[in-house]
């Protein structure tokens, strides 16, 4: 193959929402793409993933795409509460809140409502998400969509990556040419096969009957007294479950778990199951809407990039897909790899720069996978009271107490700050560590920090402005008055990177600023912090921060 011509910068294999979002954020880097895609133009993904995880909102702020979705799926003054009860008609054992998408930035009642940062977390199914993403790619200069077409290869030479496409009955093939490809063709991705990159980890975690089921009538049957959920966790003597309420209106997704036995039996009557799950008799008639029966895993690919072709997404990591941290994992996986093939397409950053995405994601998608499957695990044998539907003081207690149970267990999964702020890049080239240890996190806690890896603590500047919008698609630096910056500022122009210097008045910045400087990506994540820099370390510095040189560690 030549390298001297390319129909794009980057060839993207799959347009789901990672593929959609690499191509709307390289657009916005000037980069141009190719998404490969073999479903039609806004034709609509299968009903899954429920949910938009707060780092993935801050990066749709960033890209104007927040608002939008903010507005799409559930109406907005929807609650998107999580509710526990013995069956979705039953009575209600708990409630974890959670502010409708009306009163997000505004309502102080919930565990998420207290997070630092511009974005909260956002319930909306991928069905109403994935066209938003796909309109905008569509036209987003720099982007090409080749819908009904199909992937057949990849190859590459030193200077260029190539795909083989058809047409969806296989005739017109033909090779498209770019600088790179990143593969972001799911969980059966043809181009991680291709690589030679393998999935191991733990192949079987749960088996899952799952229905989207359509029935004007059911919000009827469920109490008055209790204010509508986004999402209901069932639990009776005859079948747990979980639903999801996908419009507010009518449809609803009814995942049935099953044992490890009704699984290998085949044993399970899909339609006892719903009725178990929703609490209602065999005359209440519903419409089956699609069905997609799954398998949670935990599976890692062993590698994330083979030269010029990387692998993003499910096509990286698959697991249970709790509070659907599969769907946003894959999106901060891809976000990482389109800053740095930014960087590095843009001129101002060293090709090896590149190594950094697989260095920093793929320890993180391990965390995630670990919480997930441990969550998992906690959930997979719920132990019921006896007297849990006892019409009776004893029974009543039993629900109580179950259902405090219940939320504990579960507030963790669906207000998950640690999961979104509390990850930290600990092994990265292109990070300047200071000798101290990232604080630790867990699902639902973590500390804030300004340790390089962390993710830089939010605030709010003097002009009401979150400090994030202030950030240059290179590197920032958050800087109290009179730091010295000079050096920094020089040296980073002779290399053409983009930075600018924020100064903030000490009393703004929360108390994870400890050093005068603090140097931040775009991706919020902390580069270098200390008191300043001469001509010589400043340079040295961007050496390292733009991947020209190894890091050291102190």
């Amino acid at each position: 193959m030549t390298a001297t011509a390319y129909d794009a910068d980057v060839l993207i294999v799959g347009a789901g929402p990672v593929g959609l979002v690499a191509a709307l954020d390289l657009s916005a880097r000037g980069i141009s793409t190719i998404v490969v895609e073999e479903r039609e133009f806004l034709e609509p993904p299968n009903v899954k993933c429920n949910h938009v995880a707060s780092r993935t909102m801050e990066a749709f702020r960033r890209l104007g795409l927040a608002a939008e979705v903010r507005a799409s799926g559930l109406p907005s003054d929807y609650p998107q509460d999580v509710a526990f009860r013995t069956s979705l008609t039953g009575p209600e054992l708990s409630r974890i809140p959670i502010p409708a998408s009306g009163e997000r930035y505004t309502s102080t009642v919930g565990p998420d409502t207290t997070w630092q940062t511009p974005e909260p977390p956002q319930r909306i199914n991928q069905t109403f998400l994935e066209p938003i993403l796909a309109r905008h790619a569509a036209a987003a200069p720099g982007v090409t969509l080749l819908n009904r077409t199909s992937f057949v290869s990849v190859s590459q030479d030193a200077d260029s990556a190539a795909i083989v496409v058809t047409d969806l009955d296989g005739t017109n093939e033909r090779t498209l040419r770019g600088r790179y490809v990143i593969g972001a063709d799911g969980g059966r991705s043809q181009v991680r096969k291709q690589i030679g990159s393998k999935l191991s980890g733990d192949p079987v975690l749960q088996n899952v009957q799952s229905t989207c089921i359509r029935s004007a009538e059911l919000y009827g049957l469920m109490s008055a007294a209790e204010p509508r959920a986004w999402g209901y966790y069932t639990s009776n003597p005859r079948r747990s479950g979980h639903v999801y309420a996908i419009d507010g209106k009518e449809v609803f997704l009814v995942h049935t778990y099953l044992s490890p036995e009704e699984a290998e039996n085949d044993s399970v009557d899909r339609d006892a199951a719903i009725r178990a799950i929703l609490g209602v008799d065999a005359d209440f008639s519903y419409e089956v809407i699609s069905k997609e029966d799954w398998v949670a895993r935990r599976l890692l690919a062993d590698r994330f990039r083979k030269d010029r072709v990387f692998i993003a997404g499910d096509a990286t990591h698959l697991w249970v897909p709790f509070a659907g941290f599969g769907m946003n994992a894959g999106i901060a996986d891809v976000l990482n790899l389109t800053w740095l093939l930014g960087a590095h397409l843009n001129g101002w950053a060293d090709a090896s720069i590149l190594d950094a995405y697989e260095a920093e994601r793929r320890p993180i998608t391990e965390q995630v996978s670990h919480f997930a499957m441990n969550h998992q695990q906690k959930l997979a044998k719920p132990s019921l009271p006896e007297n849990l539907e006892e019409d009776s003081p004893e029974g009543a207690a039993a629900r109580r107490a179950y259902g405090e149970a219940m939320y504990a267990l579960n507030v963790p999964q669906f207000a998950a700050q640690g999961l979104n702020y509390g990850y930290a890049y600990n092994d990265s080239p292109i990070i300047a560590y200071d000798g101290v240890e990232a604080p630790g996190y867990s699902m639902g806690e973590y500390t804030p920090s300004t340790v390089p890896g962390c993710r830089a603590p939010h605030f709010v500047l003097a002009d009401g402005t979150s400090v994030y919008d202030q950030f240059t698609a290179g590197y920032t630096a958050i800087a109290t008055p009179g730091a010295d910056t000079e050096a920094l500022v020089a040296t980073a122009a002779e290399r053409g990177i983009p930075f600018r210097v924020i100064e903030v008045e000490p009393s703004l910045l929360p108390e994870a600023y400890t050093q005068p400087i603090t140097i931040v990506r775009q991706d919020q994540q902390v580069a270098w912090r200390g008191v300043g820099a001469d001509a010589a370390e400043a340079a040295e510095l961007w050496e390292l921060l733009r991947g020209a040189r190894v890091a050291v560690s102190a």
